[in-house]
């Protein structure tokens, strides 16, 4: 199985801890070079510095930039393809705050749209050319199951990342056929900030203790623990490599099983 990715150059946002600090480091071993980008530049300096090298060439670097200022993400991200070109495109950022979705401000709408769908096109625009000359690429969203099932209390989020689903299956038949795949990761109750943070703020609204609370949410997943951002960024690794170079335009949920949906 052909899984190296020496040569190539990784972008992956969101990678100054959880899921993205896990796939920069995944991407990393399989010989990549990677720049990670979030808006610490202190911490992201010291984790890039971190960063393994398997291959010959491999350089790792860091952006410190906001994805929901997408006028600076994108001077930022097209200054870095314009010297070292982009193979692969990790979409990953922190999802909206909880709350019903009839409550919720357009506001609110707008701010997660920004982040999400049009930090997304905009990424895209800025290293699709290099993509392109490359003859490859791969773009993976990180996204979540909520695309197949609506999470209750996560109202702004299901709407945005439905819109993110929508926009990723369209684009991967545009350019297809330019040697690019465009790919979602569906992440379930994964082990991360998010997660704690949602646990949290239920046991606070519901009175409950943070642990029933998570023991709650395990009572319908059927792998029966949390997953570890390792074992979603393994998934989103393995689409970035030559071997899935024929996966194009899925969803893959990554949850131990909670998702009931068929497809």
């Amino acid at each position: 199985m052909q899984l190296d990715l020496a040569g190539r150059h990784a972008l992956v946002c969101g990678a100054s801890q959880g899921i993205g600090h896990a796939t920069a480091i995944e991407l990393a071993s399989l010989g990549a070079s990677v720049t990670m980008l979030a808006r610490s530049a202190d911490k992201l300096a010291a984790i890039a510095a971190a960063l393994p090298h398997a291959a010959t060439g491999q350089r790792h670097d860091s952006i410190a930039v906001d994805m929901a200022n997408t006028a600076n993400l994108d001077e930022h991200v097209r200054k870095l393809a314009a010297t070292h070109p982009v193979h692969i495109l990790v979409n990953n950022t922190g999802g909206p705050p909880g709350g019903l979705a009839h409550t919720a401000a357009p506001e609110d709408y707008l701010a997660a749209l920004r982040q999400h769908l049009m930090a997304g096109q905009t990424l895209l625009q800025a290293v699709l050319p290099g993509m392109r000359e490359a003859g490859w690429g791969r773009v993976v969203n990180v996204i979540s199951t909520s695309v197949k099932e609506p999470i209750a209390g996560l109202g702004v989020s299901n709407t945005t990342r439905a819109a993110v689903a929508g926009w990723a299956k369209t684009v991967s038949g545009e350019i297809a056929a330019d040697g690019i795949t465009v790919n979602n990761i569906l992440p379930g109750y994964t082990r991360t900030g998010r997660l704690a943070g949602l646990i949290t703020g239920k046991a606070q609204k519901s009175g409950q203790s943070e642990d029933a609370v998570a023991k709650g949410m395990l009572a319908g997943v059927p792998a029966g623990r949390f997953g570890e951002p390792e074992e979603v960024a393994a998934v989103v690794a393995f689409l970035c490599t030559p071997a899935a170079a024929y996966v194009n335009g899925v969803s893959i949920a990554v949850d131990g099983g909670r998702t009931r949906a068929l497809a």
